[in-house]
């Protein structure tokens, strides 16, 4: 069964990120002291002195006109309580309470939602008089905590545990048919990377405008497509590094690299309209330097105008700006209609597979005698360089040893023409492969084996 879930809510700047991160136990939570840092609803797995949960952070609430950014923010917010199994209202213990906060307590009090008060930043004498003034709001006991220090946390506890606890015998042993697909969406500031993903989703999961990065942090969510497990992970766009002066926007930025770090395969969204620009190539770049596999997706495809000369113009620079990586999926998408959606999840499950491949000892050197043998390794300087075997030491991505002598002296063209080789005979895909050199001395040759 899946685990409960609680939701942290609250207005502006009082802790919820930071309450979020420790529960989670990890910062996965963009933190900074001006408020309104957190915009769609983030979730993870807490644990709290053995008790667990999923845990959704949200936005600050604010009243604003439903149609304003704001005022979406707070539609996820209301939405994530009426999802959760219990609510932790926080309120800031140092300012005490405010109009807001008794707005919220308002509201919640006709949610069906069990609700517990917490009231944050309480260490020391400075935040007494705030938790005293919380009993004002008819929600129950507060709770005193410090969200930063990690006091209150066994109140914090007992308070939950009769929302979260799960029965004996609730807890569903049974693996699941195949692991979650790690699909990572990334590209500029309004690509349409959190419309493609609420397409993919069939809600307003995430906020979308027409601004540039309204998401900052990297959103990572369950999903099921065609009876198949999936962790779609939304992301903030990635501008260019000399173009970002905002400490929030660079928090994002690293938080977007992180999630591709732990992707599987990554989307590279694209707008159609604007085409291909350099910064898309760092992108790419980066995604196969990390050694994710990467799909380029072409967005608004919809609405572009002379599709066979951009898609094969797209394709074109691809081909030179991505040499390390040939044949990479270019696929195009509509966010807006959602035509294009399944194809994307059917390459990124083909992917994954191609990313996961282990290759046999035995046909792993078969192949390379013959490679070896069809384009024998140069003799620089009249001295014969001997490449002796190969083993595959890792997958996800496939990473691959050749132990010789003199391997230094190999020129990049031959270990160019091995690593083309490998990925077109061993059907390996267009998936980044690591292929490294080791040179074994020999205390016969005066070289040492170089």
């Amino acid at each position: 069964m899946p685990l409960p879930t609680v939701a942290i809510v609250g207005r502006p700047n009082v802790g919820k990120s930071t309450l979020f991160n420790r529960l989670v136990g990890k910062r996965l939570a963009l933190v900074d002291d001006r408020p309104g840092v957190t915009r769609d609803r983030r979730e993870g797995d807490a644990t709290l002195l053995g008790l667990e949960f999923r845990v959704i952070d949200t936005a600050g609430f604010e009243d604003e006109d439903a149609q304003s950014l704001p005022g979406s923010m707070r539609k996820q917010t209301e939405a994530a309580v009426r999802e959760a199994d219990a609510a932790l209202f926080m309120i800031d213990a140092r300012e005490g309470l405010t109009p807001l906060d008794e707005e919220i307590a308002r509201w919640l009090r006709v949610e069906k939602t069990p609700v517990v008060v917490v009231a944050n930043k309480a260490e020391g004498r400075s935040g007494e008089a705030g938790v005293l003034d919380a009993y004002r709001l008819g929600l129950g006991d507060p709770l005193a905590i410090s969200a930063e220090h990690g006091e209150g946390v066994a109140d914090l506890f007992e308070a939950l545990r009769p929302h979260v606890e799960r029965e004996e015998g609730e807890v569903d042993d049974e693996p699941s048919e195949s692991a979650p697909l790690s699909l990572a969406i990334v590209g500029r500031p309004n690509a349409g990377k959190s419309t493609l993903v609420n397409r993919m989703l069939g809600e307003e999961r995430m906020i979308t405008g027409p601004e540039a990065g309204i998401t900052r942090d990297s959103i990572s969510l369950q999903w099921e497509w065609k009876g198949r497990p999936v962790r779609l992970v939304d992301t903030a766009g990635l501008r260019k590094r000399a173009k970002v002066d905002d400490k929030l926007e660079w928090l994002s930025a690293q938080d977007t690299r992180r999630s591709i770090d732990y992707a599987e395969v990554v989307v590279l969204l694209l707008d159609a309209t604007r085409g291909l620009e350099a910064q898309d190539l760092r992108i790419a770049d980066q995604v196969v330097e990390e050694g994710r596999a990467l799909i380029i997706a072409l967005n608004k495809w919809d609405v572009a105008e002379h599709g066979s000369s951009l898609f094969n113009g797209v394709k074109a620079a691809l081909v030179e700006g991505l040499s390390q990586l040939k044949d990479v999926p270019l696929l195009t998408v509509s966010a807006k209609t959602g035509k294009g959606i399944d194809t994307i999840l059917e390459v990124a499950f083909e992917l994954r597979e191609a990313w996961s491949k282990r290759v046999s000892t035995g046909e792993l050197n078969r192949w390379f005698e013959r490679a070896v043998e069809a384009n024998p390794p140069p003799a620089p300087r009249g001295k014969r360089i001997k490449l002796r075997y190969i083993t595959q030491v890792n997958n996800r991505p496939p990473s691959f040893v050749v132990f010789g002598n003199r391997v230094d002296e190999l020129p990049d063209s031959y270990r160019r023409y091995l690593l083309n080789a490998m990925q077109r005979d061993l059907k390996i895909g267009p998936v980044p492969v690591r292929l490294t050199f080791r040179g074994r001395a020999n205390p016969f040759d005066p070289d040492k084996g170089r």
